[in-house]
């Protein structure tokens, strides 16, 4: 793992800097899955929960009251725990700054790195160090309710990211709430193969789907008008008949056997850099309103860089599910999944 200077470090590391602030604090007991095993200190499956937890109890008074919240907390943005946007501080400290002790960052990288699953961290290095110059250069948290108790949430934002780690506290949301992810790894104008960009294989995956389809489901699938949505509209249609005629590109129900396996596949794209819990829970609350077969599949015209037919524009939306993949200039996903499509959004 790479610490923000670029050195490698190991687990015995990290547990050795958040073990002194939970004993510290007094906090080894409520810790279990955090054990000092003499001096072959490891890490027995903390979560990013656990360590949200440390990381409270390390902040100071003055630092608690610039990044911890009530649960309801209300700004000009709104409701700030579920607010989502491309580029956006949730708190004025960001994490490189000398507000953060080096323990206290070592935590918030091992959330995310919690939140993420291994074998994507290096990926969320580069876009961290293409987009924002690295880890914690233009990133900051708030904390949410009381770490512990059956209402908090750790929320992480920057250029092209929102990550969320609330330990399925918040009902009925996957993620924790609306997420984001992006990535400009040329330049803010990113050629038409996006060379680079961590995320692009999700859209060659659809696109993978897109060339399955025969003439006339081509057409279906393909919006050239009206045009596609603007990238931070995923507002749940709801169900209804009403509803589904709102949603654009072809119906998955429709599909054949085999395109359908590769849209299970191409979900699965979507969904393989998070943690297994945060998998489960999109895959609940899909199935909840009938899976990917209640499900619409679009691709854009609008945009199409080097007019190769490969779309960098497109979008998986249902009842209450909205994938957005924006590849035009550069990557934008926004992404909203819940159990209850009346759900409220706050982005922007």
């Amino acid at each position: 793992m790479l610490l923000p200077n670029g050195r490698n470090a190991n687990r015995r590391e990290f547990l050795s800097q958040t073990g002194k602030l939970a004993l510290g604090a007094g906090l080894a007991a409520t810790l279990p899955n955090v054990r000092l095993l003499g001096a072959e200190a490891k890490q027995k499956e903390s979560t990013p929960e656990s360590l949200t937890k440390v990381l409270y109890e390390s902040l100071s008074p003055k630092q608690r009251e610039a990044v911890c919240f009530d649960w309801d907390h209300e700004d000009g943005r709104g409701l700030l725990r579920t607010h989502v946007s491309a580029n956006w501080d949730i708190t004025e400290q960001y994490l490189a700054s000398d507000f953060y002790t080096d323990d206290q960052r070592e935590i918030v990288r091992h959330i995310l790195e919690g939140i993420i699953q291994p074998e994507w961290h290096e990926r969320i290095y580069k876009q961290l160090k293409d987009d924002s110059g690295g880890f914690g250069k233009q990133n900051s948290i708030a904390i949410f309710g009381e770490p512990g108790s059956d209402k908090c949430e750790l929320v992480l934002t920057g250029r092209h990211m929102t990550l969320r780690a609330d330990g399925n506290t918040t009902p009925h949301v996957a993620f924790g709430g609306p997420i984001f992810y992006g990535h400009a790894a040329q330049g803010f104008d990113e050629k038409p193969d996006h060379p680079g960009n961590v995320f692009w294989p999700q859209a060659k995956a659809a696109n993978k789907l897109y060339q399955m389809l025969d003439g006339e489901q081509q057409e279906a699938a393909l919006v050239r008008n009206p045009k596609m949505p603007a990238e931070d509209d995923v507002y749940f249609e709801g169900t209804g008949e009403k509803a589904a005629k709102e949603l654009q590109g072809i119906p998955i129900a429709q599909l054949a056997s085999d395109q359908k396996e590769h849209m299970q596949k191409v979900l699965k794209k979507l969904i393989e850099p998070y943690r297994q819990s945060d998998q489960d829970e999109v895959v609940a609350c899909l199935d909840k309103f009938g899976g990917l077969d209640a499900c619409h599949l679009a691709f854009y015209e609008e945009d199409d860089l080097g007019k190769d037919r490969v779309w960098d524009n497109w979008r998986l939306e249902g009842p209450a599910f909205v994938w957005h993949f924006r590849g035009a200039p550069h990557v934008h996903c926004w992404v909203n999944v819940a159990d209850n499509p009346e759900v409220e959004l706050n982005a922007g």
